[in-house]
This record gives C-alpha cells, structure tokens and sequence, in this order.
C-alpha cells in the first residue's frame, strides 16, 4: 500500500485537479486505518468533481466506520442520485440496519437485489433481517442463495448455522460452522 500511495501522492503533485487520484488515495489512506485522511481525500475529490458518484460510497463508508451514520447515508442518497448501482443501496442498507431502520435497510437490500442478483452479501443483509424479524425460512433461502452464489463465503455458511441452531437443526449447523473453519480459520 506504501508504494501505491507514494505514486499517488506523486499524482497529485503533478496534477492537483485530478479528482479521481484523491479518491484512490482516499481509498488506500482508509484501508491503511487513516480515516481523517481518507475523508479529507474523498472531500478534496468531491470538490472538484461533485458528479463522481464512487466518492460518496466511499466517503460514506468512512463516516460509518467512525459512527457517523447519518452522514454516511447522505452520501449514499447522494450517490444514488447520480447513479444507480446495487452497492450504495446495500451500503445504506447496512447503516439503515445499524440504526434500526429495518424497514429501509429491507427495502435497500431489495433493491440491491433487483439491480444486481448476483451480489451475495445483499442476500446476507436481507437474510439478517428475516432472521431478526422471525422469519427463519425466508433467513435461510436468502443465506442458500448467497452460498449458491459464492460457496466461499464464510459469513453466509455462519448466519445459516445461526439460523439452524435456532431450529433446532443442530447438525446442519455443526456442518456450516465447521465450513467456516474450513474457509476461514481465523472467523471465530
């Protein structure tokens, strides 16, 4: 990330104005830990270009990892004015559900789903809900589909094992917890 940074600092040196540099920065600062330097990257960004939808996911993110996730759903509104693409509304699903908005993280992760049917960690969000709200089979056909759609998802293989265990149905979720050793060791 170090070397990666470094060229971009460079960028940006030699092309102050090139918007789409301070948002990778931003990108490599937030991976790295730096969230005030990730968010002054991605305000930088949006600066010079306000219709550059990606920054507002990404400087939504930010503002939900420091708690802030009244500002992280304005940038996601913000980004789905510009653009519609599943990821901000599973993103703004995700804040939605932490702030207890169940019914608006439902209908995000919907509308995830119905623009990308693919995205499994939307099926997992939504499964979360169903399982929150007593509906254990709609949880389970939501963790099935994520599962079908990538078998390496850990987190998919550990919310239905929850949802068993709660059935009843302890070796299915002996098997899908032992899955998830299997995937990823270090999950528990």
């Amino acid at each position: 990330l170090d070397g990666a940074l470094a060229d971009y600092n460079k960028c940006i040196q030699l092309n102050p104005a090139f918007y789409k540099a301070y948002n990778n920065r931003g990108v490599l600062e937030e991976a790295k830990g730096d969230l005030d330097g990730a968010m002054a990257d991605f305000n930088k960004c949006i600066q010079l270009n306000p219709g550059f939808y990606k920054v507002y996911n990404n400087r939504g993110l930010v503002r939900h990892a420091k708690g802030d996730l009244d500002g992280a759903i304005a940038d996601y509104d913000e980004g789905i004015q510009l653009t519609n693409v599943a990821g901000l509304y599973f993103n703004r699903g995700n804040a939605k559900a932490e702030k207890n908005d169940s019914n608006g993280a439902m209908a995000d992760y919907n509308t995830a789903i119905k623009l990308d049917p693919n995205f499994s960690r939307a099926y997992v969000g939504r499964g979360n809900l169903k399982h929150m709200k007593g509906d254990s089979d709609g949880a389970l056909a939501d963790f099935n589909k994520a599962i079908e759609l990538n078998p390496k998802f850990a987190g998919a293989y550990n919310n239905r094992g929850l949802v068993e265990e709660a059935k009843g149905d302890l070796d299915g979720a002996l098997a899908d917890y032992n899955k998830v050793i299997d995937l990823n060791p270090s999950f528990y």
